[in-house]
């Protein structure tokens, strides 16, 4: 069943045939999924009050393990976030009362970003829904289709990661 990305790779076929617009269909389908399960996550975490990036922090808090309190940088790392991304994200949540900043005892200029317990009840009240959202997005596909999928999706997200010139 043909779909947009059809349609585009077709009109470019017309208009300019001696270029190989191959990648505009597997990076057209990846851009316009992404944002269909973007879309469908968000209505995940709107049922709980947060948005992607609330639970993308309470998360990594809660997997990093009790007593579930990190430094702001090591956030940034585990949620692959700048910084100050991670500032303003803290600043929301922390004004919600689902996360604290205190002192670092190890790092007197560095801080420890702690869930609280309001903050640990809500993610573990939102991650069953997520990962059960999660996983009616992706029983269309077998579980070895799903680890190709995965496979393939990591060396395309590799390849997009790296500053080296095209080979042909």
């Amino acid at each position: 069943m043909p779909d947009q990305v059809d349609r585009i790779i077709k009109q470019w076929h017309a208009e300019k045939p001696e270029l190989d617009v191959s990648s505009m269909a597997t990076l057209g389908r990846l851009s316009r999924t992404t944002l269909a399960v973007e879309s469908r996550l968000a209505e995940t975490f709107a049922r709980h009050g947060l948005d992607a990036p609330s639970f993308d922090v309470l998360a990594t808090l809660l997997r990093s393990g009790a007593p579930y309190r990190i430094a702001p940088l090591e956030l940034a790392r585990e949620a692959m976030i700048s910084t100050s991304a991670v500032a303003q994200r803290l600043n929301k949540l922390e004004s919600r009362g689902f996360v604290t900043r205190e002192a670092n005892p190890d790092d007197g200029r560095g801080t420890l970003v702690s869930l609280t317990g309001t903050g640990k009840d809500l993610i573990e009240s939102a991650l069953p829904d997520h990962l059960e959202t999660e996983r009616a997005i992706t029983a269309v596909l077998s579980t070895d289709e799903q680890a190709l999928l995965g496979m393939l999706l990591q060396r395309i997200s590799t390849a997009a990661s790296s500053r080296q010139p095209p080979t042909r």
